[in-house]
């Protein structure tokens, strides 16, 4: 279902009622990031962004902060907050079974987001948890234990009235990750799962990662040990669920500068293959933990392939409360 005109709106649980949400985590691993960033962000491409993404940690700051509010109630910028959140005050074993410290963050959680932000916001727990699975007996941190520590802290706001998060479990699109035995039983559950998110990115030279984007997000192996790809799995395992690229981007080259704009110059044609995919949140960094460098503006040209890309009519969606 449409707007009056054919506008393409947000509605429950933020899934657009036609095309796909355009959003970005600006300044990553940067001192600038956060509404500094953002502005920078979207100078440079010509177009304010659906969704603002942000990452916080531990048990001390609450969230949304008063600066993510403001980014959110722009005016004449309506955007969409995703807040990821990594709980680190105990294992998550410990977690799921009621951790005095970690309950006691979620329910002044609980009080915070009520009082301060009653809009639908994007929740992700512990994003891309594959890579830290500890796959033994009394580790605290198995692909089962994952599971029901995630369960336990949505269920816990939920139960404390938090009735605006729209959770979203992310991975990694690891698909060394994505082939052990344990993969699957990280799902917490479809009552506590609202998105299915994947972290992926393209390299622009030859190798893992290297390709167009049906290569680079759905990436098949054949064989013994076969994946069908992320896409593909979603869609066989949770059909219900939207599908969202919580983290993408393409990785700069000296040697091949043109594959980010090629990339860029497809994506809108090809995306129409996969029509579960309804949100991409750039990931956009300058250097990451390896010293790689996802941004836009990495060279002219694929600055304007990047803004380009951003005018397409599938990635245009009106935010609404």
């Amino acid at each position: 279902m449409t707007a009056s005109g054919g506008e393409c709106v947000t509605g429950r649980k933020l899934i657009p009622s036609c095309n796909v949400l355009w959003g970005v985590a600006p300044g990553a691993h940067t001192e600038s990031r956060g509404a500094s960033a953002l502005a920078a962000f979207e100078r440079k491409t010509g177009r304010t962004q659906a969704i603002y993404h942000a990452y916080h940690g531990g048990i001390r700051q609450l969230f949304p902060t008063e600066q993510e509010i403001a980014i959110a109630h722009q005016r004449g910028r309506h955007r969409i907050l995703f807040l990821n959140w990594k709980p680190e005050s105990a294992s998550w074993a410990a977690i799921a079974k009621g951790d005095r410290r970690t309950d006691a963050f979620l329910d002044r959680l609980a009080v915070h987001i009520k009082k301060t932000f009653p809009e639908q916001f994007f929740f992700a727990v512990h994003h891309e948890g594959e890579n830290d699975v500890r796959e033994r007996v009394g580790s605290g941190y198995t692909a089962r234990d994952y599971a029901a520590m995630y369960r336990h802290v949505i269920n816990r706001l939920r139960a404390r009235g938090v009735n605006n998060i729209v959770s979203v479990l992310v991975h990694m699109a690891y698909i060394k990750h994505a082939q052990q035995s344990w993969f699957n039983s990280m799902y917490p559950g479809d009552d506590v799962v609202d998105w299915i998110g994947f972290d992926t990115y393209a390299y622009s030279d030859p190798g893992y990662g290297h390709g167009d984007f049906a290569e680079v997000f759905n990436k098949r192996i054949e064989g013994k040990r076969g994946w069908p790809g992320f896409y593909t799995w979603a869609l066989t395992r949770h059909p219900g669920k939207p599908l969202m690229i919580a983290e993408w981007g393409v990785w700069s080259s000296k040697r091949n500068t043109r594959y980010k704009v090629d990339f860029y110059r497809d994506l809108g044609a090809e995306i129409r293959r996969f029509p579960k995919i309804r949100a991409m949140v750039q990931f956009e960094t300058p250097h990451n933990q390896k010293g790689q460098d996802s941004s836009v503006d990495s060279t002219p040209a694929a600055l304007q392939a990047y803004r380009n890309l951003g005018r397409l009519p599938i990635f245009q969606v009106a935010v609404t409360p």
